[in-house]
């Protein structure tokens, strides 16, 4: 099997008070099968938005705020521009073949304009010396890139300038485990999460999990805190991008949710259930032994007579 990818991150940033960015991520194999030759996703502040592949051979928008640009000109560019690297991928390919005398295996190439391997120093230097290539990419980041990114943010101005503050909680496994503050339920994802003392913020035995997804579109997240000393000093605090206030949670023991002391109320009950079932047999066994005798008593009288 014969593996080449090609993979382009382009991105800009606004220079309005939030800041938004456009990334295109551009993906592209040789001879995989049931897998498109090149494969274009447009993001938007992290949310994808636009997708192109080799297959259908169309731009096409991923948002309900994107199929509100009726503009047939916009959506036949970005077909046009996608078909152009598509043509341009199938010459880089073959490109990189020869540069490292490989027919087949894995390659990654990232735009830019350090040069990682020593085969890449000849592109490198391409790049450098074309001055219409400069121009056209920076006319595209200058120009046509930020166009672009207020045209979206303001079509998704709805769903990409919404902010959704978290619930926040405080849990602990044990009395000894350290102390998670957790935050779910926030949106965008541009979240930041710390523990402060006495105000001021703190670094050593804090532990900074990742930002991660939930199922309906909103983000979650964890700061850990371990040992800590006076527990009055300490507080939680998420910031999100775009909110006015800060979630701040002090450190109470009253607030903390714990699985310790469940685990042997939870035994505790096993064994009652158990003991009670074991009574009801016992009960049943002797109801039917005393019938039993009593069945068989009878039945003795009535044959004597």
């Amino acid at each position: 099997m014969k593996i080449f990818i090609f993979l382009l991150l382009l991105g800009i940033h606004s220079a309005a008070a939030v800041i938004h960015s456009l990334k295109y991520f551009i993906t592209g194999s040789s001879q995989i099968q049931n897998l498109p030759e090149l494969v274009i996703v447009g993001v938007v502040d992290e949310v994808q938005m636009f997708h192109y592949d080799s297959n259908t051979m169309k731009a096409e928008p991923k948002q309900d705020w994107m199929e509100k640009i009726t503009d047939p000109e916009h959506w036949e560019r970005l077909t046009q521009i996608s078909l152009g690297k598509q043509q341009t991928f199938k010459a880089d390919i073959e490109i990189l073949k020869q540069r490292f005398n490989q027919t087949e295996g894995l390659f990654i190439l990232f735009n830019g304009l350090t040069a990682a391997k020593q085969q890449a120093v000849f592109t490198k230097h391409q790049w450098e010396n074309n001055r219409a290539f400069i121009n056209y990419m920076f006319n595209y980041f200058s120009q046509i890139f930020p166009d672009w990114l207020k045209m979206y943010v303001d079509y998704g101005r709805s769903s990409l300038m919404r902010t959704d503050l978290p619930s926040v909680s405080l849990l602990q496994k044990t009395s000894s485990s350290a102390v998670s503050c957790h935050a779910t339920g926030f949106y965008p994802s541009r979240a930041e999460m710390f523990w402060r003392k006495d105000g001021e913020e703190i670094h050593e035995g804090v532990t900074k999990g990742e930002i991660l997804p939930n199922n309906d579109g909103t983000f979650q997240m964890s700061v850990d805190l371990s040992a800590p000393e006076d527990w009055t000093k300490y507080e939680c605090v998420f910031q999100l991008s775009g909110a006015k206030e800060d979630v701040v949670t002090r450190l109470e023991k009253t607030k903390i949710r714990t699985n310790e002391g469940s685990s042997p109320a939870g035994v505790g009950g096993v064994v009652v259930g158990v003991l009670v079932g074991i009574i009801i047999i016992i009960i049943i066994i002797i109801i039917i032994t005393v019938g039993v005798m009593w069945w068989r008593r009878l039945n003795k009288g009535e044959k004597t007579h």
